[in-house]
């Protein structure tokens, strides 16, 4: 009896604990639940009131990333919100973060991603497209540098460097 009770608290903590990882969704929403893709996933889409996609993407410690969010409109935005943190606050948000989200991931989670039209801006039409990139990058990939310019043949020869010399 004891063993049927240790099992069915473990089932419930289990459930507690996915259940603490579904994400509030706002009336019409629908919710697509993303796998990490081995290569760059594309997602085009459209937000507007009442009737947009959001994703949960779950997301391991040590994996790096890239999200992009591109659209013509200046009143659609994308939040990321980590579903594993008690607060509901996002944590990236392109209306104030810029449009790429560029992180090496700290601990095992699942990320909630929602596209957005904002409600609080003068605006017409009834909502946006957008193009949601999703890349993996390699860990400890350095960032591409900027290649330096050869140097240029010039009519005139450079000045010699200028030494303590004193002459």
């Amino acid at each position: 009896m004891r063993a049927w009770i240790g099992i069915a608290s473990a089932l419930f903590l289990c459930a507690t604990a996915a259940f603490a990882q579904e994400p509030q969704l706002d009336p019409g929403e629908k919710l697509e639940k993303l796998q990490f893709p081995a290569v760059t996933m594309q997602i085009k889409g459209w937000t507007k009131f009442g009737n947009s996609d959001v994703y949960t993407l779950p997301v391991r410690a040590g994996q790096h990333v890239r999200i992009s969010f591109t659209t013509k409109s200046k009143y659609a935005f994308l939040a990321i919100f980590d579903l594993s943190k008690p607060d509901d606050e996002a944590f990236f948000g392109t209306d104030e973060d810029g449009t790429a989200l560029d992180v090496t991931v700290k601990e095992n989670t699942t990320w909630f991603l929602r596209p957005y039209y904002s409600k609080a801006s003068p605006r017409r039409g009834l909502g946006a497209p957008y193009t949601l990139l999703i890349e993996p990058q390699a860990a400890g990939q350095p960032q591409p540098a900027k290649p330096e310019e050869p140097q240029r043949p010039s009519l005139f020869p450079a000045a010699p460097s200028k030494s303590g010399s004193g002459e």
